[in-house]
């Protein structure tokens, strides 16, 4: 198991080394070549089933683009800003704790009577 690991992590370093080293122009070609991946799948399919993971990682993705590149994504802008907002409430939800001190069990007054 750790030799697999290992093996992963080496392929995945070498496979960000070498894209550091590769010029512009190759990197452009191979944007040019998965944007045409994409669009050929596009046709092909008619709606993607997302799960919620994916959901979260194209919201967040969606907040790093400036709005006039959210064309690159395949669903509307409305739909990202709707993920958006139910990922925000969805952090922002917590139990409600009453306020106070929780109740004591077992004592009913002091024993001094105070």
């Amino acid at each position: 198991m750790a030799a697999s690991l290992m093996y992963l992590l080496l392929r995945h370093l070498l496979q960000m080394l070498t894209q550091l080293a590769r010029d512009g122009g190759a990197k452009d070609v191979e944007l040019l070549l998965l944007r045409h991946q994409v669009a050929v799948l596009r046709r092909q399919m008619h709606r993607p089933d997302l799960q919620p993971a994916d959901r979260v990682v194209l919201a967040a993705l969606s907040r790093l683009l400036p709005r006039p590149q959210w064309a690159a994504f395949f669903v509307t802008p409305a739909t990202l800003l709707r993920w958006h907002r139910q990922l925000i409430a969805r952090h922002w939800t917590h139990p409600h704790a009453r306020p106070g001190r929780p109740p004591v069990d077992g004592i009913t007054a002091h024993p001094t009577g105070v």
